[in-house]
This record gives C-alpha cells, sequence and structure tokens, in this order.
C-alpha cells in the first residue's frame, strides 16, 4: 500500500513537473517587445504634450486671454468702427434727399465711429482684468505642462517597474524549477521525503501564476502609455538608470517658499483674486457716467456706391445711468461675491501648497531612504537563499526554510522595484508642485 502511494505521489510530481516546464510561451511573447515602438522618456514628454486634450486646451486659453488684452489695449486709441449699406425698393416715386429728385429706389451707406472717452476708470478696470486673464492662463499652461509630465513619467515608470517585476516573477521561477530537480534527485536517493517534491511543484505553479500576472498587468500599462502619448498600439519604455537618485538640490522650507512665489497653483489663484478684483472694478464703473466722442459719414444716391449726396456729422454722447431695473446692483453683488470667494481660494491655496510640498518633499525623502534600504535587504536576502540553499543540498536545513528564504528574497527585490519608481514619481510630482526641474540633467517638459 506504501509503495503505491509512492508512485501515485512520483506520478503526480512527474506530471506537474511536465506541466511546469521551461517554455511557457505566452508569458515570454507578451513579456518581450518584438517590433513594439520603444521610447525614451524625452521623447514621451514631448509626444504627450501634443495629444493631452487639457495641456492643448491650456495653450488655446493663452492665445484668448492675449487677445483679450490686445481688445482692452485698443479700446483707448481705436475707435469702434461700423459701416451699414442698405438698398430700398418701393412701389411709388418719393423724394430721393440723395439726388434731390423722385425715384421709386434709393441706396444709402454709412460709416460711423464711436470713441469711449471716460467711463469711470472702466476701461482701466477692464485692461487689468484682461492681464490678470493672460496671467491666469500662462500660469494654468505651465501647471498643466507639468502635470503632463508627471501623467507621462507615471506611465512611463510604470511600465519599466511592470518589465522588472516580470523579471523578478521569471527568477522566481526558475530558482523554483532549479530546486525541484534539486529535490527530485534526493528523493530518489532516499535522502528526504517526498512532500519537498510536492512543495517545490507548489512554488513553481505559485511562480508561473505571478509570472502570467505580471505579464498581463506589463501588457496593460503598455498600452496606457501608448494611449498616452498619442499610439494606436502598445509602446515601450526605453530603460534608464532608475537606481540613480540624489539628495534635493534645496532644503524643505526653501521648497516651500518657491512654490508659493513661482509656483503655478499659487500663481493662478493670486492671478484670480487680481482678476475677481477688477471685474468689481469694472461694475463699480458702471455707476459712473459715459462721455464718448462719435462721428459718422453717410452717403444716398440710387446708385450701388452712393455719392451724390454726402453728410459727415460728430459730436459728444454723455449718458448717465439712473435705473437699469437693478440690474447693475445684481452685477455688483455678484461681482463682490466672486472676489471674496477668489480671495479666500488664494488663502486657501496657499495652505494647501505648504502642505502638498511638505508631503512631497518627504515622499521624495522616504521613498529614497527605503530604496536604499531594500537595496540592503536584497543583498542580506540573496545571501540567506545561498546558505538556505547550500545547507538544503547538504541536508543541513529543511524545504520550509529553503522556501522562507526564496520568498524573503522575491520581496526584497519587488519592493526594491516600487521604492525606486516610487521616488521618482515623488520627484515628478514635487516638481510639478515648483513649476521647474530640479536636476539640470531632467528631461523639460
Amino acid at each position: 500500500m506504501i509503495r503505491v502511494r509512492q508512485v501515485a505521489t512520483a506520478a503526480v510530481i512527474a506530471s506537474l513537473t511536465w506541466a511546469a516546464s521551461p517554455g511557457d510561451t505566452a508569458a515570454q511573447d507578451a513579456s518581450g517587445s518584438g517590433d513594439m515602438e520603444v521610447m525614451t522618456l524625452e521623447d514621451a514628454i514631448r509626444r504627450a504634450t501634443r495629444f493631452d486634450p487639457e495641456y492643448i486646451r491650456a495653450l488655446g486659453r493663452i492665445n484668448n486671454a492675449e487677445w483679450s488684452r490686445t481688445a482692452a489695449i485698443t479700446q483707448f486709441i481705436v475707435p469702434a468702427i461700423t459701416a451699414t449699406g442698405g438698398y430700398t425698393k418701393f412701389s411709388n416715386e418719393f423724394f430721393n434727399i440723395g439726388t434731390g429728385e423722385l425715384s421709386t429706389q434709393i441706396v444709402q451707406a454709412a460709416i460711423q465711429g464711436d470713441l469711449v472717452l471716460f467711463n469711470g476708470f472702466g476701461r482701466i478696470a477692464e485692461l487689468n482684468r484682461s492681464k490678470a486673464d493672460v496671467e491666469v492662463s500662462v500660469a494654468t499652461e505651465v501647471q498643466q505642462l507639468y502635470q503632463t509630465a508627471l501623467d507621462t513619467e507615471t506611465d512611463f515608470y510604470d511600465v519599466l517597474a511592470r518589465k522588472e517585476l516580470v523579471g523578478v516573477a521569471e527568477e522566481r521561477l526558475r530558482r523554483a524549477r532549479e530546486q525541484l530537480s534539486v529535490a527530485r534527485a534526493r528523493v530518489n536517493a532516499g535522502a528526504t521525503v517526498q512532500s519537498d517534491s510536492l512543495q517545490l511543484v507548489l512554488e513553481v505553479t505559485r511562480g508561473r501564476v505571478d509570472s502570467l500576472t505580471e505579464v498581463a498587468q506589463l501588457r496593460v500599462a503598455r498600452f496606457q502609455l501608448g494611449r498616452r502619448v498619442g499610439a494606436d498600439g502598445a509602446v515601450d519604455a526605453a530603460p534608464f538608470d532608475a537606481a540613480g537618485i540624489r539628495t534635493l538640490p534645496i532644503g524643505e522650507n526653501e521648497a516651500i517658499a518657491e512654490a508659493l512665489a513661482a509656483g503655478p497653483d499659487y500663481q493662478i489663484a493670486a492671478a484670480e483674486e487680481r482678476r475677481a478684483q477688477s471685474s468689481l472694478s469694472v461694475q463699480r464703473s458702471r455707476f459712473s457716467p459715459e462721455v464718448s466722442l462719435f462721428g459718422q459719414l453717410s452717403a444716398f444716391d440710387t446708385k450701388i456706391f452712393p455719392d451724390e449726396t454726402v453728410r459727415s456729422s460728430f459730436g459728444i454722447n454723455v449718458s448717465v445711468p439712473i435705473w437699469t431695473g437693478g440690474q447693475r446692483e445684481v452685477l455688483l453683488s455678484q461681482a463682490k461675491t466672486d472676489r471674496d470667494v477668489a480671495r479666500a481660494n488664494r488663502t486657501d491655496i496657499e495652505r494647501s501648497v505648504r502642505r502638498d510640498v511638505a508631503q512631497a518633499y518627504a515622499t521624495y525623502v522616504t521613498a529614497r531612504g527605503v530604496a536604499e534600504l531594500e537595496q540592503e535587504a536584497v543583498l542580506v536576502a540573496t545571501e540567506n537563499l545561498r546558505v538556505q540553499d547550500s545547507r538544503y543540498r547538504g541536508g543541513a536545513t529543511t524545504i520550509l526554510d529553503l522556501l522562507t528564504a526564496q520568498g524573503d528574497l522575491t520581496d526584497a527585490e519587488a519592493r526594491l522595484v516600487q521604492a525606486r519608481y516610487t521616488t521618482w514619481l515623488a520627484l515628478a510630482g514635487l516638481e510639478a508642485l515648483l513649476g521647474r526641474r530640479l536636476f539640470e540633467d531632467r528631461v523639460e517638459p
């Protein structure tokens, strides 16, 4: 009975060993880049800015704001000009003021210009508002540029991290298969029990599952990177020295001060407050008299281009708003509310920037320290596995100790990969808050 059970167990081990043999072609094909486009981080960021809808929108807002500012400037010296023309056909003859005769038709044309001389400093307030619009648009463009770079780096690093994790899973699978061969040889020699082989077959199965899982996630990550850079399919990330993590060139307090002085988030909030204040001044100007200069040149005739009678006029208009049904008061109240909200938002953003910079700074420092510790952990786990493997081959330890050592190494390698790319992402997040790169060799968006 015992012999039958041993034969059955050996058959199970043999079948599982064959199923777990090298040749997981699906995983190998999916993990390799093949003919896939390979892109550097610099190229990825450059292409992402061409396809990111939010960044394209931010660029368009700058153009719109600059045109508004140009219009606000020209209203000081360029009058509003309107040209009109008309042709009228009557059933009966009437006196045509152009020809001085009776006719059944009349053609008239006119050009009129109006220039506001004074409206309670409303034009100055409008100019200030247009200037604030430009400042908001420029700061928003910088913010979105670095946000696009951050999103691109996130997808780029995800591909690189997944590739390394695929390597970690494949190395785990390789070690498990190698140890399974050793265990089978020791079982055949009678140096250990068959349960050792079963434990290692289970480890091989887990390694294959991890490998397939990581390969699937890598495939998705490559398609996400392709979407980010405007490609129709998957895109692979070119490797770089992810271990080259350095000390930040500025301190935390210096980073906070810089973010408040030149960071895009605070610049947007401050410019929006100035815009709201200027909008309030525009609404207040509606209560002041308006003085404007006007001029008109008219022509009348029966021809398409009238020139028989030409008349010109010019003068000054003064309008004093008395009551507009409460519309001015409503708009003034709304402008005051918008100004108060913008002021409160600017104050809140100021506090938020301090917190966000401190968090990003601490995240980078912490992740960098964790990466260094995980590097040491990998070295320790590697040596521990080597010792346990030698002891198991010599019969001085159990299979459980060997599997524990192998699991510790796999976990340490995976944590090291995550820590490295977490550090790079933290750096990108801090740079997005500052609106600039902290290292000269970093890719400019």
